[in-house]
This record gives structure tokens, C-alpha cells and sequence, in this order.
């Protein structure tokens, strides 16, 4: 049923929604004295912050607009942008910058689906799963120095390295890995180091979903195979995401694998850019084209990082 206004009246108004009732000065100040008492335990730790990362890395990007070399320390002049045109120009920064994007992917992909299948194992009921626990969590309490160790000198040595001794029971000449497979014995320390890392994430997943809904699948005829793919992968999703945005960001930071396992060869083979960056600080004393290749690092984590966790974020508000 409509209603008509007759010409020349006024419409009806609408009654306004009562806003939220003012506040009295004193009523703020007393809730702007609450704020602060909340806030002012954690005001050290954000002043320790400040000054450990942002006051650092604010005199990076000072250090990267400057020509400074420690050879020439009287010859310090601002050269503006001219450092990050020349190591986009450098053909060694983008070789590393490659080898950084590959050791990445490679050991967090591999990382990922060694962890989730360990995962899969401590996920069940059997004899001794608490020591097997132990054991596979092991590699990732090791210091990476002495992973480096571990694996350049007890596995990859082409004289008495246990790998080659494998190889050599199957009629194969040894290798040397460090040398003719630079990358992929990095790779291979540090996916034996993460891979306990992601199945621990992995595994939390695996124990935090719904067992109900298990049982429903195996009730409606679902095998495991179809309930890993339709039911417990999906739910994994926002684990796996974490495992791959976390590990990413440390293993992008990789420096004592390559430093102790190849140093960087051979020639540059095998450096990253952390390392390049530690090449052209303390072996070239170029601090201002290594401050700004650190800058372009920085830079370019963080718009990674923040891309990954808008896409967690958005994983986590929508409800399945």
C-alpha cells in the first residue's frame, strides 16, 4: 500500500539515530590516561625496536646515497641515485639477485612437501612416535654454521663424504658437489635444516582440524586419498601459506650455508644477494653500493612479505 504526498507538503522526517552520548573533558582524560597506562609497558620494547632496526636502516639509505669507499674515505661525496643505477647495471648483482629467487623457491617448495608428508607420518598413532618427533625436529635446532660443517665436510666431501660413498656402491666416480653443483648442495643443507620447520606448522594444522568432518567423509565412502585432496588440504591451506611467507623471509637472508659451503663460488656462482652484499662491504669496502643493494632487499622483502600476508589475511576472513 503507497501513500501519496499532497502537493506542496513536506515528507515525513525520518527520526535521526541517536548518536553515541559526548564525552565530559574529565571522562576523556581519564580515558586517555587508561590508554596510556595499557600502552606504556610496551613503550620500551617499541623504543628498543626503533633503534635496533628503523635508526640502522634509516642510516643504510643515507650510506646508499653516497660514493664511499673505505680506500678513499677523504672522497665521500652524495651521488643521489647513481648507486642504484649501477648495481641494476651490475651483471653479478642480477646473477645474485637470481640465485637468491632460486635458492628461495627451491628450498621452500621442497621444504613444504617434505614437511607435510613427515606431517602425514607423526599425524598417526604408531611405536615410537615420540622419539621419531625428536629426530625430525633435530635438524632445525642445529646451528646453521654447523649444518655448513656437516654437510660440506661429512656428506658432500668427494674424498670421504658419505654421499659419494653411496654413489661410488653403484659404480659412479665421485663429485664434487661444492664445486660442480654449487647451488644444489646449498639447496640440499637447507632443505634438510626447514623441513622440520614446515612440518612443525603443518602438523598443528593436521591436529587442528575437526575430526567430525573426517568422519563424515569416511562415512560417505571417501577414501583417503579423496579426503587429503577435498577435506584436509583445504584447511591446510592457511598453514602452508604460513610455512612458505615465513620461510621465505629466512631463507631469502641465507648467508652461513653459502659463506662456509662455497663461498659465493665458484667465482660468483653460487652467492646470494646477502652475500654479495658482504662481498662489496668487507672485500670491495664499497659501503655505499652495498648499502643501497641492502636497501633494494629490504625493499623488495617487504613488498613481498606484505603482499603474502594480505593474502593470508583475506584467507583467514573468509569463512569456508
Amino acid at each position: 500500500m503507497t501513500t501519496s504526498l499532497a502537493p506542496g507538503a513536506a515528507p515525513e522526517r525520518r527520526a535521526a539515530r541517536p548518536g553515541p552520548p559526548k564525552q565530559s573533558p574529565e571522562q576523556r582524560r581519564i580515558a586517555r590516561r587508561e590508554g596510556w597506562s595499557r600502552r606504556l609497558p610496551l613503550l620500551p620494547a617499541l623504543v628498543f625496536t626503533i633503534i635496533v632496526t628503523q635508526i640502522p636502516f634509516l642510516l643504510t639509505i643515507i650510506y646508499s646515497l653516497q660514493s664511499w669507499n673505505l680506500l678513499r674515505p677523504d672522497g665521500t661525496t652524495f651521488v643521489w641515485f647513481q648507486n642504484f643505477v649501477d648495481i641494476f647495471l651490475d651483471s653479478t648483482f642480477r646473477g645474485a639477485a637470481l640465485n637468491s629467487v632460486v635458492i628461495t623457491l627451491a628450498c621452500v617448495l621442497a621444504s613444504l612437501v617434505l614437511g607435510t608428508l613427515f606431517a602425514l607420518l607423526l599425524d598417526r598413532e604408531f611405536l615410537g612416535r615420540g622419539v621419531v618427533r625428536t629426530l625430525l625436529i633435530t635438524p632445525f635446532l642445529i646451528m646453521p654454521a654447523a649444518t655448513s660443517m656437516l654437510w660440506s665436510v661429512s656428506l658432500l666431501n668427494p674424498s670421504f663424504g658419505l654421499l659419494n660413498w653411496v654413489i661410488g656402491l653403484f659404480g659412479a666416480g665421485p663429485i664434487d658437489f661444492t664445486s660442480q653443483l654449487p647451488l644444489f648442495s646449498v639447496v640440499m643443507a637447507l632443505v634438510w635444516q626447514w623441513t622440520p620447520f614446515m612440518m612443525l606448522l603443518i602438523l598443528a594444522g593436521l591436529q587442528a582440524q575437526p575430526k567430525d568432518v573426517l568422519e563424515a567423509a569416511s562415512i560417505d565412502g571417501a577414501g583417503w586419498g579423496k579426503t587429503f585432496l577435498y577435506v584436509t588440504l583445504p584447511q591446510l591451506r592457511r598453514y602452508m601459506e604460513l610455512a612458505v611467507l615465513l620461510g621465505a623471509i629466512y631463507v631469502v637472508n641465507t648467508f652461513d650455508q653459502i659463506y662456509l659451503m662455497t663461498a659465493g663460488g665458484p667465482g660468483t656462482a653460487s652467492a646470494n644477494l646477502p652475500f654479495y652484499i658482504y662481498q662489496r662491504a668487507f672485500l670491495g669496502f664499497d659501503i655505499g653500493q652495498a648499502a643501497a643493494m641492502g636497501v633494494v632487499t629490504v625493499v623488495a622483502t617487504i613488498i613481498i612479505a606484505t603482499f603474502a600476508l594480505r593474502l593470508i589475511f583475506r584467507s583467514f576472513d573468509t569463512k569456508d
